[in-house]
């Protein structure tokens, strides 16, 4: 299956400050701060859900093509995709902003000052998906967190065209009203989100679980260390439990690693429930490296995980399908 990513793609910069930031505040000259933080560690991860999706699927043999808005300094970022199965032609170059950026420094008690430029991703706007699914002989599109217009754009050219879609709205959820997310998530093939996601769904659009299974086909709701639920109108639901792991590092980016495996499952022709565990398994390898992108997939390392977790036989039926 040809399936487009759309979504954000950005760089986190996290910084560590030996130091407290309180000692350096004076409280009766707040309105006139001027402060400079020498720091001692600099980490630069790739990230954006978009590309971090874009990876484990790549990872696992597809060739998913990255639809999203990036600036002129991608380039080293496009490199290392494309060397991992990914395809960036449909990746926009901004000639006037650069690629979106996550810029944070943590002091030694975990005290964060951050800001988050969005940069290029205001210019997924301009994107036309219905043209890329004409070039690329799409077959889905996962319409992703990104510029709240763009996926706006994006989820009407997949209704225009009928290209099917899964809407994946994440933590874009909290900025778009009611209106705007009945709009993005009518007629999905997919519905992605967390427990939490879920309610606020529900809360803003003023649809019941139920309503909302009368506008998309399948809707995923992970759960944390409950696992995953998927709902189909008229259908029981599907309960999977977590993967084993055998250490907890950091959850950056263990949804969007849920989400490749699933969709890559999924486009083999296997059964949700089998797409459920294989994205678990996948989540787990993201969940025990720091950063959303760090891990390594193997066959053996893959089928090992499965086989711990839902038993040989769910090894056997997802080996065929794996580079």
């Amino acid at each position: 299956m040809r399936i487009a990513v759309t979504g954000s793609i950005a760089t986190d910069h996290l910084m560590t400050f030996d130091g407290r930031f309180a000692e350096q505040l004076i409280a009766d000259q707040l309105e006139q701060v001027s402060l400079s933080f020498l720091v001692e560690e600099l980490d630069v991860r790739r990230g954006g859900v978009a590309a971090n999706i874009s990876y484990g699927m790549g990872r696992l043999g597809l060739k998913p093509l990255l639809v999203g808005s990036v600036g002129a300094d991608f380039a080293e970022y496009r490199a290392w995709l494309e060397k991992h199965g990914v395809d960036t032609s449909g990746v926009r170059t901004s000639d006037r902003k650069h690629t979106a950026r996550f810029v944070c420094t943590t002091d030694r008690e975990q005290n964060q000052i951050a800001s988050f430029y969005a940069g290029a991703m205001s210019e997924a706007r301009e994107i036309d998906l219905a043209a890329l699914a004409a070039e690329h002989s799409l077959e889905l599109a996962l319409i992703g967190a990104n510029d709240p217009q763009a996926m706006l754009r994006h989820s009407e050219d997949c209704r225009r065209t009928g290209l099917p879609f899964a809407a994946d709205p994440s933590q874009q959820l909290a900025l778009m009203d009611g209106a705007d997310i009945r709009n993005l998530i009518e007629g999905a093939a997919y519905l992605f989100t967390n427990e939490y996601e879920k309610g606020l769904a529900e809360q803003k659009t003023g649809w019941s679980d139920e309503e909302i299974l009368d506008r998309v086909g399948i809707r995923v709701t992970t759960l944390g260390a409950k696992g995953v639920r998927i709902d189909r109108k008229g259908e029981p639901p599907v309960s999977v439990d977590v993967a084993e792991v055998s250490e907890k590092v950091d959850p950056t980016g263990v949804g969007d690693a849920f989400r490749a495996g699933f969709l890559a499952a999924t486009s083999w022709g296997l059964s949700l429930e089998r797409a459920a565990q294989v994205g678990n398994c996948i989540a787990v390898h993201s969940l025990e490296v720091n950063g959303p992108t760090e891990y390594e997939l193997t066959t053996a390392g893959l089928l090992a995980r499965i086989t711990a977790s839902y038993g040989k036989e769910v090894a056997d039926e997802v080996e065929p399908h794996l580079a």
